[in-house]
């Protein structure tokens, strides 16, 4: 963990970057290797061909990323974090919003453990553990 998901409106897929916003994203993350092993961070996109925003006259558009982690990470750290993120996908986005309507949004959603299974060799690989394939 964590996992980051990143939800935008078809209408600015070009515009976006789309590939270059979940390396920016994946970055940030990686940046906290103290806080999140680099080999249980997921960064994936989803593109959304349905959708509504605001009053739906404008050709408006939104980007929401959802960064899930497993609970227990004190506030402070997890807050630094999403701040970061944030201004990173906004540095990102700037020319942008300077160009269309645009929401963007990032929001944290810590998960209790119960009822998660995993198995993940890639941290061996982190850790030098494991040879490369």
């Amino acid at each position: 963990m964590p996992h980051i998901i990143i939800e935008y409106t078809a209408n600015v897929e070009d515009e976006a970057r789309i590939p270059e916003l979940m390396r920016v994203v994946s970055d940030a993350l990686m940046a906290h290797a103290d806080v999140f092993p680099p080999g249980g961070i997921r960064t994936r996109a989803l593109r959304l061909d349905q959708y509504r925003m605001a009053d739906g006259i404008e050709d408006d558009a939104f980007i929401h990323a959802t960064l899930r982690v497993k609970a227990g990470r004190p506030k402070v750290i997890t807050g630094q974090v999403c701040a970061e993120l944030f201004a990173a996908m906004r540095a990102h986005l700037a020319d942008l919003f300077a160009r269309r309507y645009l929401g963007l949004t990032l929001e944290l959603v810590e998960f209790d453990t119960h009822g998660f299974h995993v198995e993940n060799n890639v941290h061996a690989r982190f850790a030098g553990a494991m040879e490369p394939r």
